[in-house]
């Protein structure tokens, strides 16, 4: 029988080289960015749909985008007006000189005579003298019938020149009943859905400081925004992808300071986030947790208020937080179309969507 001390020594060793080897093993694990990133309790991405329902959700999206392209085309208007009363003052003026030169014509023909073809060659006493009052009958005849072309012209020109005008007023009017009919497709929209659920915000602004400018996303030539597709690769975790606008509306936000967690592409529900044209701000550091107070609260004001002094830059639908929702015809309203939770509610992020 082998002697105890020894015995004993060599399961001492054992157990001392077994908690050794586990303590090394657990140093030596990596610690993942995901669970650095993603503190106890939040969460990578908001459980569900956005709050509300399809039809509301679509309504919205309908009303805002209908908005905006009655918003664009009133300014092409009203710049094309500018255009046009700039241009009818400038003809107007070459009117006033045309008539002036004509008058002056009629003012010699009727003091002397209209100049004939006979009087001006014979009433000479010398062949100099005859091709002298010849070049002078062509200068003459050909001064008076181009000032009377020009003035003609210029007078057609005017009037062409008005009736577009009137043509562009009469599509502004037309514009601006067609942006009252999507503002209150907006608000019917939502007082829909705030009758279906009792809301604690009485809406009115979100309270940010935010004063940072983004750079605006590229347009068509007449001002208007291209139609995109989700063909650019999401930079977020959802791992999907989303369109050159909503990347560029999120890069802006990162370059203006807000780095915290974010999620965009989503492949299921309705909305924009299948259509890629949407992404979920987080307001805490790590994730989609509770309801945000605080500095995570702040956080949040600042970001939606950064969205909304950047709307037409960015090209944005709607921004939703803290039970409220901003649409560009008609600002801040009570959203009540949310299950109660902190991510329908959308008390723990941002959301925005872009056209």
């Amino acid at each position: 029988m082998p002697p105890v001390a020894p015995v004993r020594r060599t399961a001492a060793r054992l157990a001392a080289l077994l908690v050794a080897t586990l303590a090394l093993g657990v140093a030596a694990a990596p610690v993942s960015p995901a669970s650095a990133a993603a503190p106890t309790g939040l969460l990578a991405a908001p459980p569900g749909d956005e709050g509300g329902t399809p039809a509301l959700r679509a309504q919205l999206d309908a009303a805002s985008k209908g908005w905006l392209d009655a918003r664009a085309a009133l300014k092409r208007s009203v710049q094309r007006q500018q255009q046009l009363t700039t241009q009818l003052k400038t003809v107007n003026a070459e009117l006033g000189v045309r008539d002036a030169k004509v008058g002056e014509i009629a003012g010699v023909a009727y003091r002397t005579g209209r100049l004939g073809t006979a009087a001006a060659l014979l009433d000479t006493s010398s062949p100099e003298g005859f091709m002298d009052r010849a070049a002078t009958l062509q200068q003459v005849a050909a001064h008076e019938d181009r000032a009377l072309r020009n003035l003609i012209d210029t007078r057609d020109q005017s009037t062409r020149t008005q009736a577009a005008l009137d043509g562009e007023i009469r599509e502004q009017r037309k514009q601006v009943a067609v942006m009252a009919k999507r503002k209150e497709q907006a608000e019917h929209a939502l007082e829909l859905a705030n009758k279906k659920a009792a809301s604690t915000s009485g809406g009115g602004s979100v309270q940010g400081t935010s004063r940072a400018n983004a750079k605006a996303a590229p347009r068509n030539a007449d001002g208007s925004w291209p139609s995109e597709s989700c063909s650019v690769n999401d930079p977020t975790p959802a791992n999907g992808c989303i369109t050159p606008r909503m990347m560029h509306a999120l890069q802006q936000a990162k370059a203006a300071g807000f780095t915290r967690y974010v999620s965009c592409y989503r492949p299921s529900g309705s909305g924009e986030h299948p259509k890629g044209r949407a992404c979920d701000f987080a307001a805490q550091k790590g994730g989609f947790g509770g309801v945000a107070t605080g500095g995570d609260k702040t956080y949040g004001n600042n970001l939606a208020a950064y969205f909304i002094r950047n709307a037409d830059p960015l090209a944005v639908l709607y921004v939703i937080w803290y039970k409220q929702i901003w649409l560009p015809s008609s600002g801040w309203k009570a959203y009540s179309g949310g299950n109660g939770d902190p991510s329908s509610d959308h008390t723990n992020h941002v959301h925005l969507s872009v056209y």
